[in-house]
């Protein structure tokens, strides 16, 4: 059995191992919201979540706009 020491994680991890934990998950999670960020921003290139008075159809060339973005990147 595995018993809860006096002073002890409820983990079950002692400190180095709960700080590298740590460490991995903040790195993990600053990782996904860079590339979240990044993609909604191509999203918003694409299509703007707020579109004119007109709806969409006054959006011409985000299509151009992106491929640009695009080949700039490459």
């Amino acid at each position: 059995m595995n018993e809860e020491q006096p002073g002890g994680m409820p983990s079950g991890l002692n400190a180095n191992e709960a700080r590298e934990f740590h460490a991995l998950f903040i790195t993990s999670f600053l990782l996904f919201t860079g590339i979240a960020t990044f993609a909604h921003f191509l999203a918003w290139l694409w299509r703007p979540w707020l579109p004119g008075e007109d709806g969409y159809s006054m959006i011409n060339g985000t299509t151009e706009q992106l491929s640009h973005l695009i080949t700039y990147l490459t």
